[in-house]
Formats: C-alpha cells, sequence, structure tokens
C-alpha cells in the first residue's frame, strides 16, 4: 500500500466524531474563535512596534534602516525559521499544547521589551517574541483544517485571519493611547501580559481535533512529514507554487505599510501617536476584519461554480486596489485618505482566508502543518524580514532628496508590488483544479 494510500484509507464522518469538542457543530466554531483569539494576540504583540517605532528612534538615536531590522528580519529570521521544526513536531505531536507553549513564550518576551535599555536588549527581546510565535500559525492552519471541509474551509480561514486586522487594531488603539501617556516601555507590559490567559483557554478550554476528520480521511500516525518532500510538494503543484509567491508578494507590501504606515502619519501629516492609532487603528481593525471575512465568503461563494475563483477573487482585488493607493500616497488631505483607506483595507485583507485554505486543501493529511511553515517561512523570511527593510532602506536612500516626505516616496514605490501579485493569483486559479483534483485522486488510489 502506498503511503498516500495508507494515509487516506476512507472512514465514515461520525467515526470521527470522538474528538471529543472539538468534534460537534459548536465545538468547532469555539475552537477557531479560540484559535482566532491567539492570532490576535500574536499580531498585536508582533506588531505593536510598529506604533512606538518613532520614540525607540528617539530614545536610541537609530536610522529607519535599524528600525526595519527591529520591526521586521530580526523577528522574522527566527519566527520562519523555527517554524519548520516546529511544524514536524505539530504533524505528529498535540498541537494545542504546542500552540498553548507558543503564546506563553511570545507574551513574556514581549513584556521583556519594556526591560531593554539599550537598541541591543530590544532586539534580543524581539527575537524572543519571533521565537515564541514560530509555534503558532502552523498548527492552527493544520488543527482548523480538520475542523472544516474544504466547502467551507476559505471562510474558517478567513475569519482566522481577522485576528490580523484586529491585532493591528488593538496594537494600534491601545498602543497609541498608553505611549503617548505612559510611554512606550509601559506599552510592551500592557500588551503582553494578557496573552498568559488565552495561553490558559487554549491548553485547557479546546481539544485536539482528529487528524482527516473534516475531510472524511483516517490518518497514518506512523506517516512523518518530511522538508524535502515538501519543498517538492509546493514547488511541483503549480497552483500551490503561485500561491505561496502571490501571497509573499502582498505580504511584503503590507507589511512594509503596517510597519512605517504609523510614522509616515506623524511625520507627512504631523498627527499624534494617539490619533494615529485611534484613526487608522480602527479602520485597519474592523474594515480589515470585514475585509478579510468578504474576501473568504466571496471566495467560498464563487468557487461552488468554479474552483478558479478562490485565487481569481484575490487577482481581481489586487487589481482594483492599485489606484487607491495611487491616489492615497499623492494626498495629504487627511478627509480624502480616509475613505480611500478604508476601501483598500477591505480589498486587501482578501487574500489571506483563501490563500491559507488553497494551500492546506492542496496538501496531504500528514504534512499540513509542516506545509503551511514552509510556506510561512518564504512568506516571513521575505516579506516581512525585508519588506519593512527595504521600505526603510529606501526612506534614508531618499532622504536628501525629499527630507521628511521620503517615507512617503519609499511607500509609494513598494505598493506597486501588487500587481505582480496579482498575476501569480491569476496564474494559480488557472492550474488549481487539475491540481486539486490530483491531490484528491492520489488519496482515492
Amino acid at each position: 500500500m502506498s503511503q498516500e494510500t495508507a494515509e487516506s484509507a476512507r472512514v465514515p464522518i461520525g467515526g470521527l466524531e470522538a474528538g471529543g469538542r472539538s468534534g460537534s457543530f459548536l465545538g468547532r466554531h469555539y475552537a477557531l474563535i479560540i484559535l482566532t483569539l491567539a492570532y490576535m494576540s500574536s499580531h498585536v504583540d508582533r506588531g505593536i512596534v510598529n506604533i512606538v517605532l518613532q520614540p525607540i528612534k528617539n530614545e536610541f538615536h537609530v536610522s529607519d534602516t535599524l528600525l526595519g531590522l527591529l520591526s521586521g528580519l530580526a523577528f522574522a529570521l527566527f519566527y520562519a525559521t523555527l517554524g519548520v521544526p516546529i511544524a514536524m513536531w505539530a504533524d505528529r505531536g498535540n498541537r494545542r499544547n504546542i500552540i498553548s507553549l507558543a503564546i506563553t513564550v511570545w507574551s513574556l518576551m514581549t513584556a521583556a521589551c519594556g526591560l531593554a535599555t539599550n537598541f541591543s536588549h530590544l532586539l534580543a527581546a524581539r527575537i524572543g517574541v519571533g521565537i515564541g510565535e514560530a509555534g503558532s500559525s502552523p498548527p492552527s492552519h493544520s488543527m482548523i483544517a480538520d475542523l472544516y471541509p474544504k466547502e467551507s474551509r476559505s471562510t474558517a480561514m478567513a475569519f482566522y485571519s481577522v485576528g490580523v486586522y484586529a491585532g493591528a487594531m488593538v496594537g494600534l488603539v491601545v498602543g497609541g493611547y498608553v505611549v503617548q501617556h505612559y510611554g512606550w516601555r509601559m506599552t510592551f507590559y500592557v500588551v503582553g501580559l494578557p496573552g498568559l490567559l488565552i495561553a490558559l483557554l487554549v491548553r485547557f478550554t479546546i481539544k485536539e481535533p482528529l487528524r482527516g476528520r473534516a475531510d472524511g480521511l483516517a490518518h497514518d500516525a506512523q506517516l512523518k512529514s518530511n522538508l524535502i518532500q515538501v519543498v517538492k510538494h509546493l514547488w511541483r503543484t503549480k497552483s500551490a507554487r503561485h500561491i505561496t509567491i502571490g501571497l509573499t508578494l502582498v505580504s511584503f507590501v503590507g507589511y512594509g505599510g503596517l510597519i512605517f504606515g504609523p510614522s509616515f502619519f506623524q511625520r507627512s501629516l504631523g498627527m499624534s501617536a494617539q490619533s494615529v492609532g485611534l484613526i487608522f487603528g480602527i479602520i485597519a481593525g474592523f474594515v480589515g476584519g470585514v475585509g478579510a471575512l468578504l474576501g473568504g465568503f466571496l471566495a467560498d461563494y464563487f468557487s461552488r461554480r468554479d474552483m478558479r475563483w478562490n485565487s481569481w477573487v484575490i487577482a481581481v482585488a489586487k487589481i482594483l486596489g492599485m489606484p487607491l493607493f495611487i491616489v492615497f500616497y499623492m494626498s495629504s488631505d487627511l478627509w480624502l485618505m480616509i475613505p480611500i483607506y478604508v476601501v483598500s483595507s477591505v480589498l486587501g485583507a482578501f487574500y489571506l482566508g483563501p490563500s491559507f485554505a488553497m494551500i492546506q486543501s492542496l496538501t496531504p493529511l500528514h504534512m499540513r502543518a509542516l506545509t503551511s511553515a514552509v510556506m510561512l517561512f518564504v512568506l516571513n523570511f521575505i516579506a516581512l524580514g525585508f519588506g519593512p527593510l527595504t521600505v526603510g532602506l529606501l526612506s534614508d536612500f531618499l532622504t536628501p532628496y525629499f527630507g521628511v516626505e521620503s517615507l512617503r516616496w519609499a511607500l509609494f514605490g513598494t505598493s506597486f508590488i501588487g500587481v505582480w501579485a496579482a498575476v501569480h493569483y491569476y496564474w494559480a486559479g488557472q492550474t488549481y483544479q487539475e491540481d486539486l483534483r490530483a491531490v484528491e485522486a492520489a488519496r482515492d488510489v
């Protein structure tokens, strides 16, 4: 019997409901909510540095390039790299316990950032946050794929992705208030320590779902995920390859804008940290969350007739959003920028849920966490690692020519990468249905 055949022997769905609380209808939704809450916590702690970059720059007298290193590459290098071995553990271990441990680590390390007495100490603490967050998303993706069938997986993954935008909102709104009234160090304490409660909720209120339950498949625990096998699978599966590239390009632009956005508003529009956090934090969080859910819903809705729309929905959103970026960065009128920001935030959030869902649907059961980790390694090493760093480098390079407006032009220039991403999502849609059938046929051999 082949490896795929051993893994995917068909079993009745009813026999897979023994997974306990997470196996029930309400249980799986509850588990999704808690996992989303954990994802939100990770993005609060990951992104809180965005709102405090300016006071950190002022206190430690560092360049935009070093700020890009702090907020991007230093975090991403450890986050992305350690995600691979942790995912290999998650593919054969208890994913819930791994996630709980990860939350504990990143929450404590976020609080430790407030204790930094120099830039090197702060950099080391940020690396610790990256190490902790490496253990969250890959096992969470794998658990959600075992809780929801592929017909509703984009919506479920989109709901999970709301954590990105909710985390951004909490980080900007709460962080903006605290940093203005109590200083940047207190900001790290306030957002870091509550994560410990979420870690307890994950560990003691949700259960580990049976692998393959949502697909009606029996998982062979003897099968092990293999890094080389996963890399080959992602590269040889055309749609998975283009999804990974498109997701990385979109995130490259997104991380640069997310991390340097508050500094842009403070420098170019003269806004206070509290005003930036309140106005754009609420927009990014609420509107971005709506966009993520809408993107997942539309992908599931249109894909019922044509599976290619799982990917094409994202391509269309990226193309529609490009003119909005141009007008946004060309303007200094806040009341024109806000409605443009709202619409672009909705369209910009379409990509996460369908992208994660398609990758999980294209992956064999025994290597879903590792596949997610490899995809996230590529995404975060390039996008999170070099997106903010590129913006910082461009801003420093353009300073002699544009002065305080150098950051505006750096962000404007990188935004055009979104068109490149749209092309890859179009190509992914071209082969997605064929690739999905090939994966399902291999399971039924």
